[in-house]
């Protein structure tokens, strides 16, 4: 009989092998701010990368980056030939900042021969003193058996004894992956049964699926029911090819539906479910992306009810077109007569902030039209925390008049230097009133937008000490309708001296105007949370 209500634990994997997806290219600051993200929502454990491998992954590991989250590092067994001690990819994995080590072991018999050019001894070697090496670190190990399905239907002898091998020399998790994503759910379940029977508990085995016949997620669970307990996937399903296992679907999945709640529990509670969309669609906004409407629990659409008798139905009574409930996981039915359920959830969001404000608040009501007619115009907020934040304080409490811009000018000038070389150079000249004293600032910087980010912070008055400490990390833009009258929205990131980070959003018809909007933002904010007032979770 199994006993009620085991931990599946959650191992996250975007920043490695979510960063194979073609178009994705994280930089350490974007790493930074995802494994925050994972980190405060509850994952068991966030893969980082592969340390050595790249000067951005090399850098990420030279601090832990998460606080309550196992943060693993990721690399390849020692080769054949080469003792552990002697080998500089397994070296510099030891050395890395990181909880725990996963490496990637070959499993199938045909790649050791081809890949390695090694015999089935000699990686079978390679993988007990791989591990071994790890465990004497005090790192957890892990193994990540490449290939192990395809290997498995190629040598199922070959393919255990890789799994046992390093499950006996010590490894806290043997994960069974299925790199090219072609295994369908019945052989999952065979296989992993097969697998346990050999003598690696179900308590040690995880697995890896990818998405190749769109059943990445199905696999996944069909792998927990043979016995696993440990489940690899990505936000939102990104990776190499079709992506990996979406852990935003599988995730409320198993919190949510009763053939797994009843036997099943999670590092995700009912509480933190409720922020699921939120960061899915942070996500979306920090790789530059449109959300994916149609995805399931957290798209825009997933509670949408279109159909006219659907929708009559719906509103008699939501559980007759709707399989959960839109709140439990943070995201809203589309089709209201009142709209309640989005009180509830801007109540909720702003109590996340260190807002509260009663239902009955007439001024709640002003702030959730605003919004809505905000988002419909371009803004996303889901993206930009401290924007919301200083938008809901203003209107539910208010926000202190720091500074006051009164014009500002930027020049772009293409020109060709002494040595006849092209240059384009850019400046920004920005008139801010403080206390109704007037000071104008002037900057060169490298484009317009760096130009008047640093006129805008070069004499703030009495409050230029307080934004010494003041970075922008990133700034993104995206188009958000064709043609020569696109609407631009722009998504700026900073972060200060404790650490910090916090976004931005400015939308406008010019993109220097837009840029601006979220600067101020991003000032203000600053300001804001020097005293305090900043809401608690905008600048987690």
């Amino acid at each position: 009989m199994t006993t009620a209500h085991e931990r599946i634990h959650l191992f996250d994997t975007t920043l490695r092998d979510g960063q194979q997806t073609p178009g994705i290219d994280f930089s350490v600051e974007d790493k930074i701010a995802i494994a925050t993200m994972l980190d405060d929502f509850g994952m068991d454990y966030v893969e980082g990368g592969y340390p050595g491998a790249n000067p951005t992954d090399t850098e990420f590991f030279s601090r832990k980056r998460t606080r309550n989250a196992r943060f693993v590092a990721f690399g390849m067994t020692k080769r054949a030939g080469v003792s552990a001690s002697n080998d500089p990819g397994l070296t510099s994995l030891l050395q890395a900042e990181s909880d725990a080590i996963c490496l990637v072991a070959k499993s199938w018999d045909y790649h050791v021969r081809v890949a390695l050019g090694c015999t089935n001894e000699e990686n079978l070697e390679s993988i007990q003193a791989s591990v071994e090496a790890v465990v004497a670190s005090g790192k957890e190990a892990m193994i990540d058996c490449e290939h192990f399905f395809d290997g498995y239907k190629a040598n199922p002898a070959y393919a255990l004894a890789c799994a046992k091998t390093a499950y006996d020399a010590g490894a806290r998790w043997v994960v069974l992956c299925d790199t090219n994503g072609g295994t369908q759910p019945p052989e999952i379940r065979d296989i992993v049964t097969a697998v346990i029977a050999h003598g690696v508990p179900g308590a040690n085995l995880g697995i890896h699926a990818h998405n190749d016949t769109g059943q990445a997620v199905a696999n996944s669970l069909a792998a927990v029911e043979a016995g696993v307990r440990q489940i690899q996937g990505t936000l939102n399903g990104i990776g190499e090819r079709c992506g990996n296992a979406n852990l935003v679907t599988l995730i409320p999945t198993l919190a949510l539906k009763e053939a797994y709640t009843s036997r099943f529990e999670t590092a995700i509670d009912a509480d933190r479910l409720q922020e699921l969309t939120q960061l899915s669609h942070s996500f979306d906004e920090l790789l530059n992306r449109s959300p994916d409407h149609q995805m399931p629990y957290v798209g825009a659409s997933a509670f949408a009810t279109k159909a006219g008798i659907h929708a009559s139905a719906l509103l008699k009574d939501p559980r007759t077109y709707e399989h959960v409930t839109p709140e439990s996981v943070g995201n809203l039915r589309k089709v209201m007569v009142s709209d309640q359920g989005g009180k509830a959830n801007f109540i909720n969001a702003l109590k996340r902030r260190g807002i509260v404000v009663s239902k009955d608040d007439p001024k709640l009501d002003k702030l959730i039209s605003i919004v809505k007619e905000r988002e419909a115009t371009g803004y996303a907020y889901e993206g930009a925390d401290a924007s919301f934040a200083i938008l809901a304080q203003r209107i539910l409490g208010s926000v202190p008049d720091f500074f006051h811009v009164e014009s500002f000018r930027v020049m772009v000038e293409r020109r060709f230097d002494a040595n006849g070389n092209l240059k384009t150079v850019s400046e920004a000249v920005v008139k801010v009133s403080v206390d109704g004293e007037s000071t104008m600032s002037v900057a060169e910087g490298h484009g317009p937008v760096n130009a008047l980010d640093l006129a805008l912070r070069k004499d703030l008055g009495k409050y230029q000490s307080e934004i010494e400490d003041l970075e922008l990390v990133d700034y993104k833009v995206r188009i958000l309708n064709g043609g020569t009258e696109a609407i631009t929205r722009v998504l700026i990131e900073s972060v200060d001296g404790t650490g910090a980070r916090w976004w931005t959003v400015g939308v406008s018809d010019n993109i220097i105007d837009a840029s601006f909007q979220a600067l101020m933002d991003s000032i203000v904010f600053k300001l804001l949370k020097n005293r305090d007032q900043a809401g608690l979770a905008a600048a987690e």
